[in-house]
């Protein structure tokens, strides 16, 4: 039998403006940050502009910590806010109230763009965002009980004159992170390496992904920018970022890193020479030198020596190499060369001869 067909349930998100209840919905496939960001951009271009206090509710995707005094934004989210000048003010935990305006248009998005789509099945998201953008035009343009006006009456009279403007371009989405600059002076990111000036070395800086950019910062200024690679194990280094002697800058050098691979054994101070040598340039090999010395501190010199050699015999000269031998204990067994070799004796009952055979 086929395997049963599995559907999505994309979330939905629900934004209203405060003076007309001039409401904003669209469903998207995650709470996730990337769709939380992506949402509030098109919530402000619908709008055509942006409200001076933006009140979310206090999802982890936007909060970091939630608090009445002092909440702790995710740095994408107020990376956002200050693009499009908005200040991010999230509500109390489990206060309702505090986005009251909102809580009535979620309850109206439910009664009049969910509920009559509940029965249909739709394939595609962007199917389903057309479906609600229709049914959003009549429940903005319906003139609401009360007031005898429709929300995109009150929205032209009292909102729109209060906007802010948009910027000239949308917000571009990026993820921060922090990293710690090695000896190599590179940092890793999403599997590569990429070149930070020398004399960060060891020190913590921040990190502003998009999609095609790396962008690194230190002390709030941007020290380092790449083309984002996704090549994973690669590098991008730029050339300034080298220091003019690595003797005289950083604490490890080739020499010193091969000198201390013959001080465990010959074997090991080859493959620490190969390894270096296998690179463009020297150093970006470090951090594969430095994994042979943490692996000769938890195995033991004797080993990692023996796994060395193992290792230089098969061709197979990189740090993940060394750690596989030692971790499946090969390094123990005897190589094929080593093996002992099966010998028939010269004379045996059993064993006739060439002449047995000839008539």
């Amino acid at each position: 039998m086929p395997p049963p067909a599995r559907f999505a349930t994309p979330s939905s998100k629900v934004g209203a403006l405060g003076a007309s209840s001039y409401t904003y919905a669209e469903a998207t496939w995650s709470q996730a940050l990337p769709d939380w960001i992506a949402s509030h951009s098109r919530m402000y271009a619908f709008f055509g502009g942006v409200p001076q206090l933006t009140v979310p509710d206090n999802l982890k995707s936007g909060v970091k910590h939630a608090s009445y005094y002092e909440p702790e934004l995710n740095p994408t989210y107020l990376e956002l806010a200050q693009h499009y000048g908005t200040t991010i003010l999230p509500t109390r935990p489990a206060k309702p109230r505090d986005k009251a305006m909102v809580e009535a248009g979620v309850l109206q998005a439910e009664r009049w763009l969910l509920a009559p789509l509940r029965n249909h099945t739709f394939f595609h998201l962007a199917e389903l965002n057309e479906a609600i953008a229709r049914l959003l035009e009549q429940l903005n343009g319906k003139p609401m009980q009360k007031l005898r006006q429709s929300r995109r009456e009150l929205f032209e009279t009292l909102d729109r004159p209060a906007l802010l403007p948009l910027p000239r371009e949308p917000y571009v989405y990026a993820e921060w992170k922090k990293a710690r600059v090695n000896i190599d002076y590179h940092i890793e990111v999403a599997g590569h390496y990429y070149s930070v000036p020398h004399p960060l070395v060891r020190r913590e800086v921040e990190v502003r992904l998009t999609a095609g950019t790396v962008e690194i910062l230190h002390g709030g200024q941007r020290v380092a920018a790449h083309v984002r690679s996704p090549r994973p194990g690669g590098y991008t280094t730029e050339a300034s970022h080298r220091p003019k002697a690595h003797q005289r800058h950083l604490e490890w050098s080739p020499q010193r890193l091969i000198r201390w691979g013959e001080s465990v054994g010959p074997a090991t101070g080859a493959l620490v020479q190969k390894i270096l040598e296998r690179k463009p340039h020297p150093e970006q090999g470090y951090r594969a030198c430095l994994g042979l010395l943490r692996l000769g501190k938890h195995y033991g010199e004797e080993r990692l020596e023996a796994a060395s050699f193992r290792a230089l015999r098969s061709g197979a000269t990189s740090y993940r190499s060394v750690k596989s031998i030692l971790e499946h204990a090969l390094d123990r067994q005897p190589l094929e060369d080593d093996a002992p070799q099966l010998t028939l004796p010269a004379a045996h009952e059993n064993v006739r001869g060439a002449t047995y055979y000839q008539a």
